[in-house]
């Protein structure tokens, strides 16, 4: 009888972006493949996709129909693997195998915890489905090293856990480009060679932060009118933002881009990324920039910290701090010949994230149990 896998996310952009080369992994096994997501969309290498009724908001009437929802699935398809990513997602499937009288082998994917040990009531929101659901997580997947401590402490799993370089990045696409290159593309693209090129891509969220980065950015360019931020994106502040920028009068500085296809080329394009969000877990956006040597000024939390070591890969500071911000801003600016001399042992410190590395060993993870 052939073997099923369910990959679970609260979106399917979230399946189509990182999950991919698993759900191929899968299928070229054997394994009837499905993915249950917020809706029902054309996914390669996935034979079913199902819609679950997801509310982003965390405790919601929606969530509760979703769990059902998801056990009358569960108990139908009896599946071998169920596969969770996302926190919500992960929670509603979860509880729903809680109410399973037999239980398939359940294999959760953080990619980040939404809290911090130190957060308060906060803390306990996101913690206390983690610990109810710990009961049927038989293997729990962390990508970085504060959030295994987290697991630990709370025995947040209940058979083993792994630490994973997160999915994965394929370094054949993300890689440095020449210095004549980048600045071909700058003429291409209307820019002057003189330009410097900030870039941060994340959907455009109060947990992304750029409010904080278009006004560091704004008292930063004053100074330095060959500096140029571009935002690639969209999202439910996006208005809000394009509007600040104008308030700072930043319309020529600051560039919406809406949402990029191609960003090896955007990399290609820039000098340096910056990302101001509140949480991660293990940044594709840093791991990317990285990989094709740019320096990344980032906010200075788990995840960013993982990846980002001050004066090698980039610059931190502490994410509320918009002075310190203004200043690393600045440095990278400063440094641009240091970072383009740096750019290639810069991007070797992705090695260990490539995807032809980390999808054998996830792969592993899953047949080992």
């Amino acid at each position: 009888m052939q073997k099923k896998i369910l990959f679970c996310a609260s979106t399917v952009s979230h399946i189509k972006n990182f999950h991919l080369p698993y759900l191929k992994a899968f299928h070229e096994q054997g394994y009837e493949v499905w993915v249950a997501a917020n809706k029902t969309e054309s996914i390669p290498y996935a034979d079913h996709v199902v819609a679950l009724p997801f509310d982003k908001k965390f405790v919601s009437l929606y969530n509760v129909k979703a769990i059902f929802t998801a056990g009358r699935l569960l108990r139908k398809q009896k599946f071998d693997i169920v596969s969770t990513h996302t926190t919500l997602s992960s929670a509603v499937i979860r509880a729903a195998v809680i109410l399973l009288r037999k239980k398939p082998a359940v294999y959760c994917t953080s990619h980040g915890y939404l809290f911090n040990e130190n957060d308060g009531f906060k803390k306990w929101i996101y913690l206390l489905p983690e610990k109810i659901c710990s009961h049927v997580t038989d293997v729990l997947m962390v990508m970085n090293h504060e959030d295994y401590d987290i697991a630990v402490k709370h025995k947040l799993y209940r058979d083993r856990l792994c630490y994973i370089n997160g999915m994965g990045i394929d370094l054949k696409k993300f890689h440095p480009v020449p210095e004549e290159e980048r600045l071909a593309l700058k003429r291409e693209q209307g820019f002057s060679e003189n330009d410097f090129l900030f870039l941060y891509a994340a959907e455009f969220s109060k947990r992304k932060n750029q409010r904080l980065l278009i006004t560091a950015f704004a008292e930063t360019a004053g100074k330095h009118p060959d500096m140029k931020l571009l935002l690639a994106g969209n999202g439910l502040l996006l208005d809000e933002c394009k509007a600040l920028a104008g308030r700072l009068h930043m319309k020529n500085n600051i560039l919406f881009l809406g949402y990029v296809d191609d960003m090896q080329s955007l990399y290609s394009l820039c000098n340096a990324c910056v990302t101001t969000s509140n949480i991660e877990g293990l940044p594709f956006n840093v791991m990317e920039a990285i990989a094709c040597g740019l320096p990344v000024i980032a906010s200075n939390i788990k995840g960013h910290r993982e990846l980002v070591k001050n004066g090698k890969t980039g610059y931190l500071f502490e994410k509320t701090n918009q002075q310190q911000l203004e200043s690393q801003l600045e440095k990278a600016y400063s440094d641009r010949e240091f970072w383009m001399e740096h750019s290639g042992s810069v991007s070797e410190t992705m090695r260990p994230f490539d995807i032809a590395q980390v999808l054998p060993g996830i792969m592993n993870i899953y047949h080992l149990s």
